[in-house]
């Protein structure tokens, strides 16, 4: 999976995305916000699955 950043238009995978806490009352345990490396704009926030 890769998305697109709007900010600096690059093309990020998951495995490059920069994974900040989450915001609001979002479970920080269960989701991630995923940033862009280059310009650190958000990308998306995704849920992780429990062990």
């Amino acid at each position: 999976m890769a998305a697109e950043c709007d900010t600096c238009g690059r093309s990020v995978s998951v495995d490059e995305a920069i994974r900040r806490e989450t915001f609001g009352d979002l479970d920080s345990d269960r989701w991630q916000t995923l940033c862009c490396p280059d310009c650190g704009a958000r990308l998306r926030t995704i849920f992780v699955r429990p062990d």
